[in-house]
């Protein structure tokens, strides 16, 4: 008889999906918006929504449909070039940005307020923290227990409470929007929506959800697919229910705290307004749950994906994730986000790219023929967009400052038009491409 999930589990398997995707920049980059595009907050959500629900939902179903993760999902663009992508996004989610951003966001909310600035206590913050996401990580087969039947239903709770109060309690009044939502609310919100990293996260996560699924014993190619994407689904129906209350909180805020800050300082003050000096202690809970969960994720994937490729065993490569997080996450919040987002603005079109392109393979008569240079073309203006979002923004020629959706950080889209358009044309003409086999 079939193994089949019972209805509990396939909950629990959408809740531990939902919980790995909400870590630290899904609490702390929605207020951010809230608070800065005033009247314009609800444009600005519907564009953020796009790349932070619509997109990693997109993208957990491609890889249901292709049953592994992105390196199955980048067959088309030829083996090599499919690896090379695959550890890009591997070690940004991993633990070059997204995992050590959990330990500095819940650092900051539960811990800044109490002792400030303070590199000793980070340092020794972080250690503890790692010290547990390793020792939860060693036991991936364990995941569907741990996260999906505790901790998941723990933060989802502890999120409703946030939401809720946000819809019930608003502490004031949006501002006018700043100046770059006043212009660009729809594009501003969309290119935001990066900054969570879920569409990375999601092609790092789609194989953890499949194996949580294989620790029950399902084996069948169609039922693993139909949970994840079950998996993706609840876990999407979420997300845009914590968005939609984090921008509400994140609008009213306007009285309490200025325009310009960080999405931790805002959650904070809501708190310290709507519960008093208890508030301090549920939101750092929240926030620690939150990314916890999330750098266990993050840390069991990329363990499972580098086992693959180096000649080390899944155990070692846990420790050495996460003392390399560790070390990373005493950069600071400030310093990470700086640096991450050049080289999420570079490294998101080419993966949004082949997401979607990924649903059309039936369309074409050699998809490699149509994926391999729009990914191409949207990585070559996606770096342009993420060097005129660093430091070095001056090395851009004049002529490329000033392209269509520029201002936007969304140059890549017309190009990559262009080349599909063609590229498919050039698909049609050729035909499928014959092998011919010679005999003796």
């Amino acid at each position: 008889m079939m193994k089949r999930l019972t209805t509990r589990d396939i909950f629990a398997l959408g809740f531990m999906t939902f919980a790995l995707f909400v870590g630290a920049g899904n609490i702390i980059f929605p207020p951010m918006v809230g608070i800065q595009s005033g009247e314009h907050v609800w444009v600005s959500a519907i564009g953020f929504l796009i790349t932070a629900v619509g997109l990693p939902v997109a993208t957990v179903i491609a890889l249901a449909r292709v049953g592994g993760g992105v390196d199955s999902l980048s067959t088309p663009v030829g083996k090599a070039a499919g690896i090379v992508l695959a550890m890009v996004c591997y070690l940004a989610v991993g633990p070059l940005f997204a995992t050590p951003r959990t330990a500095t966001v819940s650092f900051e909310v539960g811990i800044g307020p109490l002792v400030g600035e303070n590199s000793l206590a980070l340092a020794i913050y972080s250690a503890i923290y790692f010290l547990l996401v390793i020792v939860i990580s060693l036991f991936p087969g364990k995941l569907l227990d741990t996260v999906g039947h505790f901790l998941a239903p723990v933060k989802i709770v502890a999120l409703a409470i946030l939401g809720i109060a946000a819809l019930m309690w608003p502490a004031g009044n949006n501002l006018p929007a700043t100046e770059v939502y006043q212009h660009a609310a729809f594009s501003n919100g969309f290119v935001n929506g990066y900054l969570t990293m879920d569409t990375l996260g999601a092609l790092v996560f789609g194989i953890v959800i499949v194996n949580a699924a294989r620790s029950r014993g399902i084996e069948n190619p169609t039922l693993l697919t139909r949970y994840t994407i079950l998996a993706g689904l609840i876990a999407g129906v979420g997300l845009t229910l914590v968005y939609l209350s984090l921008f509400k909180l994140g609008s009213d805020s306007g009285s309490l705290i200025s325009q310009s800050a960080n999405g931790a300082a805002i959650l904070h003050a809501y708190v310290q307004h709507t519960f008093g000096a208890g508030g301090s202690l549920f939101l750092g809970i929240l926030i620690f749950i939150a990314c916890m969960v999330t750098a266990i994720g993050l840390t069991c994937a990329c363990a499972e994906f580098f086992a693959q490729y180096i000649p080390l065993s899944y155990k070692t490569l846990v420790v050495i994730l996460g003392v390399f997080a560790m070390i990373i996450s005493n950069l600071g919040l400030t310093h990470l986000i700086a640096i991450s987002v050049p080289v999420l603005t570079a490294i998101y079109p080419p993966c949004i790219v082949l997401v979607l392109l990924s649903f059309t393979l039936n369309w074409w008569q050699e998809a490699g023929r149509i994926i391999k240079p729009a990914m191409a073309v949207s990585l070559v203006f996606g770096i342009i967009d993420g060097l005129k979002a660093s430091d070095f923004s001056s090395v851009v020629p004049a002529s490329l400052q000033h392209l269509p959706l520029s201002e936007q950080n969304l140059s890549w889209l017309p190009p990559v038009l262009v080349v599909i358009i063609v590229a498919a044309i050039i698909d049609r003409m050729k035909g499928k491409t014959v092998s011919v086999k010679t005999t003796q």
